[in-house]
């Protein structure tokens, strides 16, 4: 348990935002492209002597965004085996704290797209002529039916001085099979990172191997299929709720406020862990899964937003990303579950279900009462004191 907790704090993030470069971001749905274009405050005063700040917000960015624009569609130029797609700039204004610097940026929208073509050609070039060290790098961002899902780091085309014509961005390798399979890994990945969903699949598996008899007590289970079974029963009822109510967030039918449903999550893994410690409900762990599952799944409605789902492919995205969870919550089922079984009789696992979920309690109320009452507890410092 403690193997997969650790795993799920490492979270790396890539950012391809570096100074000195700017970026042009695709968005290619069904029947039309967008994007953006992001630069550095640096390099915008650079090129145009603005005198932009850092920090600057949207609405102090806007009076601005006129020249920005125009300069950028002097540098910017796309067309296809269609012809050329002017560029129509819209009112999304980006701006982007990193590391390297502050970044400004506009969004855009192509012309003459009565479909979308296999391949389209960019020239992109800003910035060269005040400084022959800048790099220019078009990325896609977002392409259901290829699989890319809110793209940051994988760089398609790299400009630099000198390069003589446009160069080709290639749309063609795409499939239904594609877009479903990266559903799949979005899924899965979103188990991978989200603790409180995998602490919830924890508490209803400790008492798994282990049964409550007419004394009151925990005896543990004669056989191991039975078991398994169940548990694989159990976490189906959880994916079945999740569905629903994932299913109405993503349509927009039923919306919830995030704090609400991030509160409702860690609220349910404490009163799984506690069912553990005594019964709260019937002794059915499908019920409390079912149940406690349709909070879970406005929490995943947050993050098919995250990875791009903008309402096309619905049915498909639903499909993929509820394949993902089930096959991630069955993998860690395959790693706990044996361990459980193997140590039901011994003493050791009445620590593990009893410590393990006074632990699970714990860590539940702290996220319930940061994330309802939106404040910081200062954990670590408390540790430190003693």
């Amino acid at each position: 348990m403690l193997v997969i907790i650790g795993l799920c704090c490492l979270t790396p993030r890539a950012e391809a935002h570096v100074a000195n470069q700017s970026y042009v971001y695709f968005r290619i749905l069904q029947d039309s492209i967008h994007g953006s274009v992001q630069l550095t405050v640096a390099d915008v005063n650079k090129a145009l002597d603005l005198g932009l700040q850092e920090g600057m917000t949207p609405e102090q960015l806007r009076p601005f965004m006129p020249p920005i624009q125009a300069y950028l569609r002097e540098r910017l130029a796309i067309s296809s085996a269609l012809g050329d797609h002017p560029i129509t700039f819209t009112d999304e204004i980006i701006t982007l704290e990193l590391r390297n610097g502050y970044v400004v940026g506009t969004g855009f929208k192509l012309g003459n797209t009565p479909s979308v073509p296999d391949k389209l050609k960019v020239r992109f070039n800003p910035i060269y002529d005040v400084d022959p060290t800048h790099r220019t790098f078009a990325l896609i961002e977002y392409n259901w039916k290829a699989g890319i899902h809110d793209n940051e780091s994988m760089i398609s085309l790299r400009f630099a001085p000198g390069d003589d014509g446009p160069k080709v961005l290639d749309l063609s390798d795409v499939s239904i099979w594609r877009g479903v399979w990266a559903m799949i890994v979005s899924g899965m990945y979103h188990i991978y990172i989200g603790l409180d969903h995998i602490l919830f699949l924890i508490a209803l598996l400790l008492p798994a191997v282990v049964y409550r008899g007419r004394d009151g007590k925990w005896h543990p289970v004669k056989k191991f299929r039975p078991a398994f079974l169940y548990v694989l029963k159990i976490v189906t009822f959880f994916t079945i709720a999740h569905t629903i109510t994932l299913s109405l967030a993503a349509l927009g039918l039923v919306t919830l406020p995030g704090y609400l449903v991030e509160s409702l999550i860690a609220l349910s893994i404490a009163l799984a862990a506690a069912h553990n410690l005594k019964p709260l409900f019937h002794n059915d762990g499908m019920i409390i899964a079912f149940v406690f599952g349709l909070f879970h799944g406005f929490g995943f409605a947050s993050v098919l937003g995250e990875v791009g789902l903008r309402g096309e492919f619905m049915t498909w995205s639903l499909l993929g990303f509820n394949v993902g969870v089930e096959l991630a919550q069955v993998m860690i089922i395959c790693l706990v579950f044996p361990v459980l079984y193997v140590l039901r009789k011994t003493s050791l696992y009445r620590y593990l279900l009893f410590g393990g979920s006074i632990l699970l309690i714990l860590i539940a109320l702290y996220w319930f009462i940061e994330r309802f009452f939106d404040v910081n507890i200062p954990v670590r410092w408390i540790i430190d004191g003693f």
